[in-house]
């Protein structure tokens, strides 16, 4: 005998199997193709859904936000200052300006706005009242609220971040906020 006779001897004379009755190829292929069928699943998410992040008008949007600061910066210029004063239903703001002979205005806006709970967030109209705007607002949740304070014309606007509740007037404008 030779030597390849001995071969086909101790092997059983079995012919060679064809690549693919081997697992070896098959499980070298299976890294790929579960890249491949990852893919194809996140191509039709992204086809299917909509991200939400950008908005059809956001030209628009983003002129409301040129005007907004511009609302700011034009009570910083007027020297606007608003004295809250909150009790259990009621909100009374005292406003001043740097102009003594500024027309006040026949109502504001007062916008109450909580950081992470949106639910508690209030909008009421104040009404002139002598001296001070006076108007119904529920006494809110301790903690740090967002006060916004337009007038109805919205020309102007101020915006500061207070503590409530407060045992005093907080008197907000321009940058700064102080209790008095």
């Amino acid at each position: 005998m030779n030597a390849r006779t001995d071969k086909m001897t101790t092997t059983g004379n079995q012919p060679p199997k064809p690549w693919y009755r081997e697992p070896w190829p098959w499980i070298l292929m299976s890294g790929p193709l579960a890249v491949v069928v990852a893919s194809l699943a996140s191509a039709w998410i992204a086809i299917k859904s909509s991200d939400g992040l950008v908005s059809e008008d956001y030209y628009k949007q983003g002129q409301e936000v040129v005007e907004t600061l511009e609302r700011s910066k034009q009570a910083a210029e007027m020297g606007l200052k608003a004295g809250i004063r909150l009790t259990e239903n009621n909100v009374r703001v005292h406003l001043t300006g740097r102009q003594a002979n500024m027309p006040m205005p026949s109502a504001l806006f007062m916008h109450l706005s909580h950081p992470t709970r949106a639910g508690l967030d209030q909008r009421a109209k104040l009404s002139l009242d002598g001296q001070a705007y006076a108007g119904e607002i529920r006494l809110p949740a301790s903690g740090h609220w967002l006060v916004l304070i337009e007038d109805e014309a919205k020309t102007w606007r101020m915006m500061a971040s207070v503590m409530l509740p407060a045992a005093n007037e907080v008197v907000i404008g321009g940058s700064d906020v102080a209790r008095k």
